[in-house]
């Protein structure tokens, strides 16, 4: 049904049986999408019988409602009857520990670290718990920068490296260094600025972003935030509705994204305990009953009812016929898919467990690399078929080990969304330059002085560790400071 309607008849589906919303001067029946929304069911409620605009637009993009199904469309609202009163507004639950104004410089940052321990404690609970979850106990989410530490290195000497250059081509599109922005759901959560913020950071820096799917901001906004000559890869969810997933494909193409990333590794929804415990804390408002409500969800929770479950083998071939980009599979795990990919005709692949985030005791990227490449090399791969690693990434020497396995570049995700929650734009810049200054630092203490002398020399590292779990090395007192641990649930309060 479509027709104008009054804020007053709105109003009166205020429960969570019966609850519309306002976005957008549209009205909208949310009644069966509150236990699957993203951020849980109390926002809806908060905002049930109202108008939403506002709220819905602090953190996400205006095409994220077509994600509700059509039926969910009930009319156009009356703005002439739109009150005051009627404007939705949540008090964020904003959990922080530092003081306005005690934060440091950002010059004082010397690592990524600094940036992940600032973020924790200037972002609202709810989006750190979020960003940081990782599946079940959360062991592959640490394994992945754990596999890098049990890579050691050959330094060779009396090597001229007064001269160190970081650049490279990435799908033949230069880059300052062979790093790409990856994609990351919901960046309003880290900033107001969302994505934009990090487009324009990673043009000032030189190098590419990869726009997501779940994006804060719109495709059309990260598209028109490039400057001229700014190149953008699209990740891609694939949506049930194929027709959907064409729409947004060949948005990407014409908006000049460069690369279409397609996402594999997330069928369904990994259980991140973190981003799920949130749900059990939180008093329900006094229009719902506590007996109604589904605790078991997180931010994260909604991702499987869009997308499609079904997705297999058969249909690269469909993306093959429908855009001009090179394809990109993201999140191969094993070397037996890697030559699948290759044999479907794709330009590249991204060995990515999803940050730890889907498949627990799943493999880091770093340590599927070299059967991989050795697979890969033995069935005469061509050159321009490119692999590329995320997941774990915290030095600039995990880049050089990366590349010295034979990657051509890698992503980083959560280093970004950290440096945006801290300083915005500014920090995400600085993550990348701390990253650059690394690299340039190892390339030159490893008698190496161009990315393409690192790339494959497999002489410069020793992997003898690499797929072993159990290790005496050192340990990681930045990463052991900044992890937080898991907790079991707590007492509810009398």
């Amino acid at each position: 049904m479509s027709s104008l309607l009054s804020m007053r008849d709105v109003a009166k589906h205020n429960t969570p049986n019966d609850c519309w919303i306002v976005i957008h001067g549209k009205v909208y029946n949310i009644t069966s999408f509150i236990s699957e929304h993203p951020g849980g069911e109390l926002p809806l409620l908060a905002c049930a019988g109202k108008e939403a605009t506002k709220e819905f637009a602090k953190i996400h993009a205006p095409s994220i409602v077509k994600l509700l199904s059509n039926s969910a469309l009930i009319g156009d609202v009356d703005s002439k009857t739109i009150k005051d009163s009627d404007i939705a507004v949540i008090q964020a639950k904003h959990e922080s520990t530092v003081v306005p104004g005690e934060k440091p410089p950002l010059e004082h940052i010397l690592n990524i670290y600094d940036f992940e321990s600032i973020a924790s404690k200037v972002m609202d609970k709810a989006g750190w718990d979020y960003y940081s979850s990782g599946a079940d106990d959360e062991i592959t989410l640490r394994e992945n920068h754990s596999a890098f530490q049990r890579i050691w290195l050959k330094p060779r000497v009396l090597v001229d490296v007064s001269t160190v250059d970081t650049s490279t081509t990435i799908l033949g599109h230069k880059s300052s260094l062979p790093l790409y922005i990856t994609s990351t759901a919901l960046g309003k959560l880290a900033h107001p600025d969302g994505e934009i913020a990090i487009t324009r950071a990673a043009y000032n820096e030189g190098v590419i972003q990869m726009c997501p799917t779940l994006a804060s901001c719109s495709l059309d906004e990260m598209i028109s935030a490039k400057q001229p000559g700014q190149v953008q890869f699209y990740q891609l969810y694939v949506n049930g509705d194929r027709q959907v997933t064409y729409d947004i494909v060949k948005k990407a193409e014409l908006g000049g994204c460069k690369a279409l990333c397609i996402t594999v590794d997330a069928p369904r929804l990994g259980k991140r305990e973190r981003d799920m415990r949130n749900k059990f804390s939180a008093k329900p408002p006094d229009l719902q009953k506590k007996d109604t409500i589904n605790r078991n969800q997180g931010t994260a929770r909604a991702l499987s009812k869009f997308i499609d479950p079904s997705l297999s083998w058969n249909d690269i071939a469909w993306f093959k016929s429908i855009t001009n980009m090179p394809i990109i599979l993201k999140g191969i795990q094993c070397a037996e898919d890697a030559i699948l990919s290759l044999r479907h005709g794709v330009q590249g692949i991204i060995l990515s467990n999803h940050g730890g985030r889907q498949l627990d005791f799943a493999r880091s990227g770093i340590e599927i690399l070299p059967e991989v490449i050795s697979a890969l090399r033995s069935v005469n791969a061509p050159k321009s078929f490119e692999v590329w690693i995320d997941g774990g990434v915290r030095r600039g020497s995990d880049i050089f080990k990366a590349l010295a396995l034979g990657a051509t570049a890698v992503g980083i995700g959560r280093p970004t969304l950290y440096g945006l929650a801290a300083y915005g734009q500014a920090g995400v810049e600085h993550v990348i330059r701390i990253l650059r200054e690394e690299l340039e630092m190892c390339m030159g203490l490893m008698g190496v002085t161009s990315v393409e002398d690192v790339r494959g020399r497999m002489d410069l590292v020793c992997t003898r560790s690499l797929g072993e779990h159990v290790t005496g090395i050192p340990l990681d007192y930045l990463n052991n400071d900044t992890y937080q641990k898991l907790k079991t649930v707590g007492f509810s309060k009398l």
